[in-house]
C-alpha cells in the first residue's frame, strides 16, 4: 500500500509538472510599456515586498568588485523553476535559465541549463563533489545553486528569481493568451487534467492550459526530451514578454499579480524593479542559447546506474565567452569581474 501511495504521489507530481519560469521578465516588460505604469508599481509593491529573500553573500556576487545597478548596468539573473509544495521534502530546481541583460543593445539572452548537467556542486561536502546541477538547491538552497552556476559559466550571477508556480495557466490567461511558433506537429493527452490538444506547426494562439501542454511535451520522437523541453520553455518566456510588452489594458493586471501570489521568491527589491522601468523602456531582441551536453550513465555512490548530461567542454568555453561578451565583462570598470 505504501509503495502504491508513493507511486501515486510521484505520478501526481509528474502530472502537475508545469513550465516553471519566472514572471520577473514579464513584469519588466509590463513596466516597460508605460501603460498605467504607476498603477502597476503600486500593485507590484506588495508583491515584491512579500517575495523578497536576500542571499547570504550580501548585495553582490563575489565575482564583482562593486554591486551592479540593474537600472544602469548590464546584469545577469538566474531564473529557477520548482514544483515544490508543502510536504514534498527537499526542493530540486527542474528548470534553470540564466538571463543576461545588455543595456545598450536592449537585448536579453536566455541560456538554458539541462537539469541533469553533471558538474561540481560548489560548497558541498568540502568541495570536489559532482552531481546533477538541479541537486544544488536540495543540498544548499539558493546560495549553493548560484555558486554552482557561477562556477560552471564563469560569470557573476547578480540576481535570482525562483518560481514555485502552479499559477502559469492563470498568468497566461490573465494576459489573454500568448502566441507561440510551434516547431512540429504532435498530440498531447493527459487524462488527469482532462486535456487533449493537437498542435500543428506554425504560429499558434495558446491559453494557459495549451501553453502548459506545449512546454511539458517530451514524449514524441521529435520532442528532444528534456533539452527540447528547455527550448520550448524559452519560447514560452519570449511569448510572455512579447505579450506583456504589448498589453494595453490595465483592467486585468490585478489578475496577473494575484496569480503570482506567494509563488515567486527573488532578491530584487521594489526599488530595483522600479529602476528597471527606465532600463527596459525598449527591448530590441531576445536570444536563446542552451548549454550543450550529451547523455551518459555512470554509477552513483551506491552503485546504481544514473543518467547524467555530460558537458561538451569546447562548447562550454564558447558559451562562457558569449555570455561574457553580452555582459561586456571587464569593459565597465565599476562592474568588472574580480580576477
Amino acid at each position: 500500500m505504501k509503495e502504491d501511495s508513493r507511486k501515486r504521489r510521484r505520478k501526481k507530481r509528474r502530472t502537475r509538472l508545469i513550465l516553471k519560469v519566472t514572471l520577473i521578465t514579464a513584469l519588466i516588460a509590463l513596466l516597460a510599456t508605460g501603460t498605467g505604469a504607476w498603477y502597476i508599481l503600486n500593485q507590484l509593491d506588495e508583491t515584491a515586498s512579500g517575495s523578497f529573500q536576500g542571499l547570504d553573500r550580501g548585495n553582490k556576487s563575489e565575482l564583482r568588485v562593486e554591486p551592479v545597478d540593474v537600472g544602469k548596468d548590464n546584469f545577469s539573473m538566474l531564473l529557477l523553476g520548482s514544483d515544490f509544495r508543502e510536504g514534498d521534502g527537499v526542493e530540486r530546481t527542474d528548470t534553470m535559465l540564466v538571463a543576461t541583460f545588455n543595456k545598450d543593445k536592449r537585448s536579453i539572452m536566455l541560456t538554458s541549463i539541462p537539469r541533469d548537467t553533471y558538474t561540481e556542486i560548489i560548497g558541498y561536502r568540502g568541495g570536489g563533489y559532482y552531481d546533477k546541477i538541479n541537486h544544488a538547491h536540495a543540498f544548499g538552497e539558493i546560495d549553493m545553486t548560484i555558486d554552482t552556476v557561477e562556477n560552471l559559466l564563469d560569470i557573476p550571477i547578480d540576481h535570482y528569481a525562483l518560481v514555485r508556480f502552479d499559477g502559469l495557466v492563470e498568468i497566461i490567461d490573465a494576459l489573454d493568451g500568448i502566441e507561440v511558433d510551434v516547431t512540429y506537429e504532435f498530440d498531447f493527452k493527459e487524462k488527469s487534467r482532462n486535456v487533449d490538444f493537437t498542435f500543428t506547426e506554425g504560429p499558434t494562439k495558446m491559453d494557459g492550459e495549451k501553453a502548459l501542454a506545449y512546454a511539458r511535451e517530451r514524449k514524441s520522437s521529435a520532442s528532444g526530451g528534456d533539452k527540447g523541453r528547455g527550448i520550448r520553455q524559452q519560447q514560452i518566456i519570449e511569448a510572455i514578454i512579447d505579450r506583456a510588452a504589448s498589453f494595453s489594458s490595465i483592467t486585468r493586471f490585478n489578475d496577473v499579480f494575484n496569480a503570482v501570489g506567494n509563488n515567486i521568491q527573488m532578491d530584487l527589491t521594489f526599488g530595483n524593479i522600479v529602476s528597471l522601468h527606465g532600463y527596459a523602456s525598449s527591448i530590441n531582441s531576445i536570444e536563446r542559447n542552451q548549454l550543450q551536453t550529451s547523455g551518459t550513465r555512470r554509477p552513483d555512490i551506491n552503485g546504481a546506474s544514473i543518467w547524467y548530461e555530460d558537458i561538451d567542454e569546447p562548447e562550454l568555453i564558447e558559451l562562457q565567452n558569449t555570455l561574457k561578451n553580452h555582459l561586456e565583462i571587464n569593459e565597465n570598470p565599476s562592474t568588472t569581474v574580480q580576477q
